[in-house]
């Protein structure tokens, strides 16, 4: 099992030996590796902290990086990462990509030296998240997860004062909600695929297909590339689950859902996801179904305790007493705490400390999400082992 205090043990990279490779006073050169929507934004948060310089850029449609460029200007391009990789004014990537490149490209970067941020979910299936660890305690890498969570005062400071405190009592249920609005059908153009767009290198190690709009537009449709919302979402809040209730992967799952608003256009991720998942001494039920209404329930992670109930999102947490009548505690803050996990990462790339989000936690905060997963293809309950991280047979 991996826990912050194996993972620590791991990662004996000393700034001392750091120093040999940067300067405490150098500025981070970052190539960013998969620049769509997310990629380039979490690449402007690296940005705003000032602590680094955007030096490369990489992906397979030429188009996303001139827009990832104009943001980023007089940085060289490429369309194959392991180029990029070749650099060595890179000191550190973003891995952006959609989630089936994650594992490849995150080994490939720390296996050439470079620190990695990759985005969630860690990775698509349960086999990857070791192989990412071992590259990071072998090439002794700083490898932060996209959980930014984990760096959100927001999130630190209801831990803090009502759960580890003891305030809040024993944590007998979780309510993880994240749905999602009306499903749509997939776009289908551009029917012909752009010349210069290399759809080969977009699908990696994916079972070769022809040219197909909705898969690289909408890949989260598509259990090929990821595992749609429950990892999506679902490694988010399970990971806060982690972060609050201890480091260890559930004893079971089961889903409930799939897909119940079908436009026959192929998708393979369902629409409508309830999964419950059972830990020692408390369970977990996440929530991401498709109302066309709105966000009727307001998204966050509620925990249900004896003495009273905490709910906490990126923006707010409220605490409810128990007692009858008690007025709860609230506190708002503005902004996107992805620049606090940005920031994290930075610091801890001269520092060589373990970051927030690392890559020890997040290959054991992504188990329950890829078991739910699991269990909606097999349409079964899975009994998972959680000291050998093993699925028990039935």
């Amino acid at each position: 099992m991996i826990t912050r205090r194996t993972a620590a043990k791991g990662a004996a990279f000393t700034a001392l030996s750091y120093s040999k490779i940067l300067g405490a006073n150098d500025r981070i050169g970052v190539g960013v590796i998969g620049t769509g929507g997310r990629g380039t934004y979490v690449m402007t948060q690296f940005q705003k902290t000032e602590l680094c310089e955007v030096r490369a850029l990489c992906d397979v449609y030429p188009k996303r990086i001139d827009e990832a460029q104009s943001k980023a200007p007089n940085t060289k391009t490429f369309g194959d990462h392991r180029k990029l990789l070749e650099l060595k004014e890179v000191d550190a990537v973003l891995i952006g990509t959609p989630d089936h490149w994650h594992k490849d490209c995150a080994i490939d970067s720390m296996e050439a030296g470079k620190d990695v941020y990759v985005e969630k979910p860690l990775c698509r299936t349960r086999d990857e998240a070791p192989l990412m660890v071992k590259a990071a305690r072998v090439n002794n890498r700083i490898c932060q997860v996209g959980v930014q969570q984990r760096s959100g005062p927001i999130y630190i400071e209801p831990l803090e004062k009502f759960v580890k405190s003891g305030v809040i009592g024993k944590i007998a249920h979780i309510d993880a909600i994240w749905h999602g609005g009306a499903v749509r059908p997939l776009r289908r153009t551009p029917a012909e695929k752009p010349s210069n767009l290399d759809w080969v290198r977009f699908l990696g190690p994916v079972k070769y297909r022809d040219w197909d709009p909705a898969q690289y537009n909408n890949f989260r449709a598509f259990l090929d590339y990821n595992g749609g919302k429950m990892t999506d979402f679902g490694h988010h809040w399970m990971d806060v689950v982690h972060m609050y209730m201890g480091e260890h992967a559930p004893n079971s799952a089961v889903f409930a859902g799939g897909i119940f608003y079908d436009f026959k256009d192929g998708r393979t991720a369902p629409d409508t996801c309830n999964a419950l998942f059972e830990y020692g001494g408390f369970s977990v039920l996440f929530q991401s179904n498709a109302y066309p209404y709105g966000n009727y329930q307001e998204y966050g992670v509620t925990f249900h305790g004896e003495k009273g109930r905490l709910f906490v999102n990126r923006n707010k947490w409220v605490y409810t007493p128990a007692e009858k009548g008690a007025q709860p505690e609230e506190k708002q803050i503005p902004g996107d705490i992805t620049l606090d996990h940005a920031r994290n990462f930075l610091e801890c790339c001269k520092s060589r400390k373990l970051p927030n989000g690392d890559v020890g936690l997040a290959a054991i905060s992504v188990i329950p999400p890829l078991l739910g997963v699991q269990s909606y293809l097999e349409k079964r309950r899975i009994k998972f082992d959680p000291d050998r991280l093993e699925v028990l047979p039935l």
